[in-house]
């Protein structure tokens, strides 16, 4: 009988992954990695998002006066 392991978590989110997380449309993602708001990591011709900087994205956004 198998050991059960615990799922693995990502650590490095593919834009389309970061879009889904933060609930926005991947062209938003890229237009943010493009203009510098949202750093990434390049390995070849794959870019990838840490999870860290997601949440240090989030974490930056001012709240909205209603």
């Amino acid at each position: 009988m198998s050991t059960p392991t615990a799922p693995v978590v990502p650590l490095l989110y593919t834009p389309e992954q970061a879009a889904e997380a933060l609930g926005f449309g991947r062209s938003t993602v890229y237009e943010l990695m493009a203009a510098g708001v949202l750093p990434y990591v390049k390995r070849g011709r794959s870019r990838r998002i840490r999870v860290s900087d997601l949440e240090m994205y989030v974490n930056r956004l001012e709240p909205q006066a209603s």
